[in-house]
């Protein structure tokens, strides 16, 4: 083990070394800059604290801003993708939570490069895209925001202007990318909308020419074998998954935080993974009574979670190298429900010339092709290549949704 150190809980976030802090005060953001005063309206960890790390990804044409989110300490990257213009400017693709720490390091980019001429929001139903698009979109008054058309919410259907979205200048995306007022710059497809009954499911990716970079929301990702450094900002719930029983100590290595983040991985994508034993509440609440820390923070002791041997085998088979991949929620419940109008939309999406891809979630960006983006829904075609005992929950959650959603279709229907 890579020089186990034992951790006390901390409270988020872990920004920086105190040595970095005193050298760079100003690099240590206060709990006041990470402030996310909207957090109710998606009740996601880490609730009303949001913290930021910018990522240039072409010098001076494309960066990255990633933020965390999640449910019992299972969190994920959300990221939105800033692009200059050639003209100037600067467009802003899946808002997330403007606090005062995100709007500081995108105020650098304003400096040099002009102010925000556009924002999108790429879906229309994903709530934790949607949340921060109407508190980003009125910080800046002068950004023109265009939405994905057929947009809808759960369980009430709220006008767009109660989400914040300023109604004098918010939009639909024109049908054509070419009579966009950013069609000098961009390319962009739209799939869907996939009608599900409860409401649409739609995306609209956008290809940026200049660089050759994809920029998608949910429809494909790619999982990395380490940890997003965004998440290094606070490791605590890295931690606390790479532990085996309550009783283990929190301990801090790369070797655990890299533990933690593939368990995180598999229940994101499976909610339920094979490569866990079946729970011994018993033995949970026992454990309980006999755990170091029973904070609220350590979820009062509780954890009840038991990895079979195999569970790494099980990584690495969801991750499958790195490559481009389609979430298995997209493959079992949704994207299967009209087969033919995603392959022909895969199909327009593989015509550009894109060399890399930037997703909203999990790694980015990611070196691939046209070729390699179409064959991530090779499962639209043939029988999907994850492990069947590894989508049993939702293949259970399949056969429930059969009552209000339309059925899957196989390849070719209608």
């Amino acid at each position: 083990m890579l020089g186990d150190n034992v951790m006390s809980p901390p409270s988020p976030p872990i920004a920086l070394p105190a040595t970095a802090a005193r050298s760079n005060p100003s690099a240590f953001p206060s709990q006041r800059d990470r402030r996310w005063p909207f957090w109710p309206a998606a009740p996601l960890y880490p609730y009303g604290t949001r913290w930021t790390r910018c990522q240039e990804v072409i010098p001076d044409q494309v960066w990255t801003f990633d933020q965390v989110q999640g449910i019992l300490y299972v969190i994920v990257p959300i990221r939105m993708t800033v692009v200059r213009l050639a003209a100037g400017g600067l467009l802003v693709y899946a808002p997330i939570a403007p606090t005062a720490e995100c709007l500081g390091q995108l105020q650098a980019l304003i400096d040099r490069h002009g102010p925000i001429k556009y924002i999108i929001l790429p879906t229309v139903s994903a709530i934790e895209h949607k949340v921060p698009a109407g508190p980003f979109a009125q910080k800046f008054p002068s950004a023109q925001v265009y939405v994905a058309p057929h947009q809808w919410s759960f369980p009430l259907n709220l006008p767009l202007s109660w989400l914040g979205l300023p109604g004098d200048r918010t939009q639909l995306l024109p049908a054509h990318s070419a009579d966009s007022p950013f069609a000098a710059d961009f390319d962009y497809e739209i799939l869907g909308p996939i009608d599900l009954k409860v409401g649409p499911f739609e995306e609209a990716v956008f290809f940026h020419r200049a660089s050759q970079t994809l920029l998608v929301t949910d429809s494909v990702m790619s999982i990395p074998a380490q940890p997003p450094a965004v998440m290094d900002l606070d490791p605590y719930p890295l931690l606390f998954h790479a532990r085996d029983r309550a009783l283990d100590p929190i301990l801090d290595s790369p070797a655990r935080r890299t533990k933690g983040w593939q368990r995180i991985t598999l229940f994101s994508f499976y909610f339920r993974p094979s490569a866990l034993a079946e729970v011994r509440w018993g033995q949970v609440l026992r454990d309980v009574r006999q755990a170091s820390d029973r904070s609220s923070r350590a979820y009062f002791g509780l954890f009840p979670f038991q990895w079979q041997e195999h569970w790494q085998q099980s990584f690495e088979t969801l991750r499958n190298g790195g490559q481009l991949f389609v979430a298995p929620v997209l493959q079992k419940l949704i994207l299967n429900r009209s087969p033919q109008q995603v392959l022909d939309w895969v199909d327009r999406v593989a015509r550009w010339d894109f060399t890399q891809v930037i997703p909203a979630h999990f790694d980015a960006p990611v070196n691939a092709t046209p070729a390699a983006f179409r064959q991530a829904f090779d499962f639209l075609e043939q029988r999907s290549q994850l492990p069947e005992q590894d989508l049993a929950l939702l293949n259970q959650i399949d056969q429930l949704l059969r009552s209000v959603m339309p059925p899957p279709k196989g390849h070719g229907d209608q």
